[in-house]
């Protein structure tokens, strides 16, 4: 059983603030959705055969033929801050999360970087995260997973159809390739819409930070494929690939716009976010994540000094709520959480010496 306090002090892969493009793109992920074949789907199985995938599952991941040895948590086993805590770190879904019929579990390695979640929506949902803009690396790593995976038991396959999955949107490749990307010129340009726009009429998706369901917080953003049928996994990473990197341009030409025609605007943002971040006593969530938001990307535009991305990165990840409250070793409602949460902001940014240039 892994301690999950262990990783509070740590950053998972995707919150590294490496790799490339990382000044606009904070990680890569690449999803991929299986089933057993002579199963029924999940939400159609028994008691006994949930019971009976799971352990198949988990004795074919134990298996693996990796460096770094996989964690196996039985989510089940959670009590509800626990599996908050990873969501939060996106090690496993909201999803599974929340499910309460049956056995469920996710195993993950040390970086944080492979997550496999077991009696999800599908039965198996393998999961690939790199910092920065790296489908190439992500899509070789869950590509070989998942052949090492297939060469030990039999995965639910149609001829015509591909791979087939609990909902029909994902049959085909099963496959979700999804990039987050911090777009703060672009909505501070009020280009955002227009860009969105774009993006649903080449059937690409936009979500926020915890993907399905979420909305965008912070001006991040999540843009994954929708079409995994009749296209091939390698033609969907190239679409997505060449749409990723106008945008990532977008960005950065919005960026050098404000720089060039509002810098004293932009200056006053970023000022007025660690100001607000360095004295406030209330702090929620939203609010946070606004203002770190303007704080990361004064990191970008050089106009703090001595404050890292990946320093951004980790306030981020511990004011979220469930990390708050382990960090605070208690179990606090709302307005505790935004008292704690502006505390610990004060903390961390006066131990840092923040200061705008």
């Amino acid at each position: 059983m892994t301690n999950l306090d262990k990783l509070l002090p740590t950053l998972g892969e995707w919150l590294k603030g490496t790799g490339p493009e990382a000044e606009v793109v904070v990680s890569t992920r690449i999803r991929l959705a299986r089933n057993l074949a002579n199963y029924p789907f999940t939400n159609r199985a028994s008691l006994a055969q949930k019971t009976e995938i799971e352990g198949k599952l988990r004795e074919t991941v134990a298996k693996l033929d990796r460096s770094s040895k996989l964690a196996y948590l039985n989510v089940n086993g959670l009590n509800p801050l626990d599996r908050q805590f990873l969501v939060e770190r996106q090690l496993i879904s909201r999803e599974l999360a929340s499910v309460v019929d049956g056995p469920r579990g996710v195993a993950f390695d040390d970086r944080e970087s492979v997550s496999l979640m077991i009696n999800e929506e599908d039965q198996l949902r393998l999961q690939v995260m790199r910092s920065g803009f790296a489908l190439d690396e992500a899509w070789q790593e869950i590509d070989r997973i998942d052949d090492q995976i297939e060469q030990r038991v039999s995965y639910a396959f149609h001829e015509q159809f591909g791979y087939l999955t609990a909902c029909p949107t994902n049959v085909g490749t099963g496959m979700r390739a999804s990039v987050m990307l911090h777009l703060p010129a672009l909505a501070l340009t009020k280009q955002i819409e227009k860009v969105f726009r774009a993006l649903q009429k080449i059937n690409l998706v936009v979500r926020g930070l915890y993907g399905e369901g979420s909305r965008a917080s912070g001006d991040f953003f999540q843009i994954s494929n929708q079409v995994t049928l009749g296209k091939s996994e390698a033609t969907a990473l190239g679409e997505i690939r060449e749409v990723i990197t106008e945008i990532v341009a977008y960005e950065r030409k919005a960026r050098h716009a404000l720089m060039r025609e509002n810098r004293q605007g932009v200056q006053d943002r970023v000022a007025r976010a660690i100001g607000t971040l360095q004295s406030a006593t209330m702090m929620t969530s939203d609010e946070t994540m606004e203002l770190l938001s303007s704080v990361r990307l004064g990191i970008h535009l050089h106009l703090i000094a001595d404050l890292p991305a990946s320093t951004v990165n980790e306030l981020f990840i511990h004011t979220q709520p469930a990390h708050l409250q382990k960090l605070m070793g208690a179990l606090l409602d709302g307005e505790e959480r935004n008292a704690a949460r502006a505390r610990y902001l004060r903390q961390r940014l006066r131990e840092l010496g923040t200061h705008p240039n």
